[in-house]
């Protein structure tokens, strides 16, 4: 065995249909392109949702809703998780960088504490915005709410 013998598998080569060679062909005249229409003549491209003439989907289903480009995205974090982060590194003030630094949120996210869970110490809380029973758990502990 060398690479002069080598030869592709039996049935895995194929030879492509050779259309517009005369009538001799059996694959002459029309090229299998039917008669007449747009589908026959050469360049053709539909656009897209085109069905034939008939009103297309995007046009017969009407408009709906709105983006509103003022929403605010925030990102939820919740008490039970800042209660998990501040025993494991001891820490008494829980900021953006420390959010950041245990991978809870990304660079550029806000960030909005809500009341799942409990707390179990006295914390100073930093973020964009706080939820009532947040604030109320934070508070019976006598930590600090900080709004950025």
């Amino acid at each position: 065995m060398d690479l002069s013998n080598l030869k592709p598998a039996k049935g895995s080569v194929k030879k492509n249909k050779r259309l517009g060679r005369g009538q001799g062909s059996g694959k002459g005249g029309t090229s299998t392109r039917g008669h007449k229409g747009a589908k026959s003549r050469s360049g053709y491209s539909k656009k897209v949702g085109f069905e034939g003439g008939q009103m297309p989907l995007q046009r017969r289903v009407p408009k709906y809703g709105f983006k509103n480009v003022n929403r605010v995205e925030y990102k939820a974090i919740n008490l039970e998780v800042i209660q998990g982060l501040a025993e494991s590194n001891n820490l008494d003030k829980i900021d953006l960088q420390v959010l950041l630094a245990a991978g809870f949120i990304s660079k550029n996210a806000k960030v909005k504490i809500l009341g799942k869970g409990t707390l179990e110490r006295k914390l100073e809380v930093h973020a964009h915005a706080f939820s009532k029973s947040a604030i109320a758990a934070i508070e019976a502990k006598n930590g600090t709410v900080v709004k950025l």
